[in-house]
C-alpha cells in the first residue's frame, strides 16, 4: 500500500483539508480560488472522466503523480513540471521566538497574491489563506516575504508559498519562515513536507540545509477541461 504522500491531494481532501473539498469519495478538488489542485486514487480508471463531468468547460486543475501521464481525453494539459518532494526527519528545533514574523489575514489578501505573482511559488489564489497558518515578513507596511501551510494529508503537513521578494534575498527571511513553520507543525504532532521545482536549485539547497530530505519525484500537471 503506497504511503498517503505518494498521492498528497487526494488524502489531503480526504483528511486534513475535508472541510475545504468538493467532489465525491472517488474524485474530489477544491475551489479554484483556495487552489486548483484536483485528485483520485491513482488506480481509479474513470478520475479524469467523473472530474470532466464534475466540472465547467474552461475550469483549470492541477494534477500531481509521481508517475507520468498522457494527455486524458477531455482535457489539454498546458504545462507539466517536474517537482520534488522533500519531507522533514530531522530532529525537532530549538524553540526559538521570531518577532519580525507577523500572522496573515484577510486584510493582506491583495499583497500577498501580488507577491505570489511576483515570485511564482505555485498557484495562489485569493482564497489560498484559507488552508490556515500564513505568516509573513514586512518592511515597514509592504510584504516582502512569506509563508504558509497547504496540503494537511492525514499526519503530514505541507509548507508552501514560501516566497520572498527579489529587493529582499538573501536576508534569511525564507530560513526564518521555515524554522517558524516546522516549529509551529512539530508542535500539533504532525510531520512537515514540501514540494519544490526540481530545477530550483536555490530553494533546494536551503530545504537540504533546514534537514529536509527527498522522499520521491513528483510530476505537476496544469490542465484545463475542454
Amino acid at each position: 500500500m503506497n504511503h498517503p504522500l505518494h498521492n498528497p491531494v487526494y488524502h489531503a481532501l480526504l483528511s486534513g483539508d475535508r472541510h475545504l473539498s468538493f467532489g465525491n469519495e472517488q474524485v474530489k478538488f477544491f475551489d479554484e480560488q483556495v487552489s486548483p489542485f484536483a485528485g483520485f486514487e491513482h488506480d481509479y480508471a474513470k478520475g479524469f472522466s467523473d472530474l470532466y463531468d464534475w466540472l465547467p468547460s474552461g475550469r483549470n486543475i492541477l494534477y500531481a503523480i509521481p508517475s507520468f501521464i498522457t494527455q486524458p481525453a477531455g482535457w489539454q494539459v498546458q504545462h507539466e513540471i517536474k517537482g520534488l518532494q522533500f519531507v522533514y526527519e530531522a530532529r525537532r528545533p530549538d524553540k526559538t521566538e521570531f518577532p519580525g514574523i507577523v500572522p496573515l489575514s484577510a486584510i493582506h489578501i491583495e499583497q500577498m497574491v501580488q507577491l505570489a505573482k511576483l515570485t511564482k511559488p505555485g498557484p495562489f489564489g485569493t482564497k489560498t489563506i484559507d488552508f490556515g497558518s500564513y505568516f509573513g515578513i514586512f518592511d515597514k507596511e509592504k510584504l516582502v516575504a512569506m509563508t504558509g501551510q497547504r496540503l494537511h494529508v492525514e499526519n503530514c503537513t505541507e509548507i508552501s508559498a514560501v516566497c520572498t521578494h527579489p529587493d529582499h534575498l538573501g536576508k534569511g527571511y525564507a530560513y526564518s519562515l521555515i524554522q517558524h513553520q516546522l516549529q509551529i507543525i512539530l508542535q500539533q504532532g504532525q510531520q512537515p513536507f514540501l514540494h519544490v521545482r526540481e530545477d530550483n536549485e536555490r530553494a533546494i539547497a536551503l530545504y537540504h540545509r533546514l534537514g529536509f530530505t527527498i522522499s520521491r519525484s513528483m510530476n505537476f500537471y496544469f490542465m484545463k477541461r475542454l
